[in-house]
């Protein structure tokens, strides 16, 4: 699919004490080691666990709090609007709360955060929604990146530079190839939404 845009920017739009108190909200919750398709229901031997980390080194938690919807959301519809993208989406997965440790090397490679078939539901991710709460600042690494082709081809990666401004919202295809850099030191947070809808005719 060819697009005129792949992706779309907020920069610093949502206010700090929004980032604040979804991070304030995120930390008072268990995480758990975040997985990729691939992993998910398997248990984490340390094998298995060393080959996920390759792929995906961060910690996470679901969450579905209204108000972070009420907040976060209109983005989504103007992005798809201002983009030219026009999807029609129905239905939003619960927020992933994500941290990625300096201290861990925390990333995740290059992946899409949608599949060709449809799940139980009947529908497929249509956009992705990345916050990031905290400021660049904070940490060092964890660059958002997106690659307009596909990994095997390093001639059209994006460094999405305001990703790294507390409070900015990047919306996207779910279909587009990105990635999170590795972190080397400090704490990168972000909360993470994905819209859903009927599946591409």
């Amino acid at each position: 699919m060819i697009l005129k845009n792949y992706w779309w920017t907020f920069e610093g739009a949502l206010p700090a004490r929004i980032c604040d108190d979804i991070l304030e909200y995120g930390k008072s919750l268990k995480d758990e080691k975040a997985k990729t398709w691939a992993y998910r229901g398997k248990d984490l031997t340390p094998d298995v666990e060393k080959q996920l980390e390759k792929k995906r080194n961060s910690n996470v938690v679901w969450m579905n709090p209204r108000w972070i919807y009420r907040e976060i959301q209109p983005y989504a519809d103007i992005a798809n609007k201002n983009a030219g993208w026009n999807y029609h989406w129905d239905w939003s997965e619960s927020c992933q709360f994500t941290r990625y440790d300096g201290s861990k090397k925390g990333h995740y490679d290059w992946h899409t955060d949608s599949g060709k078939e449809a799940g139980l539901n009947g529908k497929i991710r249509k956009l992705s929604m990345i916050v990031a709460l905290v400021d660049g600042s904070e940490y060092e690494g964890g660059d958002f990146e997106i690659n307009i082709n596909n990994p095997e081809r390093n001639d059209n990666i994006v460094f999405i530079k305001d990703a790294k401004v507390k409070g900015t919202v990047v919306v996207f295809p779910s279909f587009v190839w990105h990635r999170v850099t590795p972190v080397t030191s400090g704490t990168r947070y972000s909360l993470v939404n994905w819209l859903q809808g009927r599946p591409f005719v």
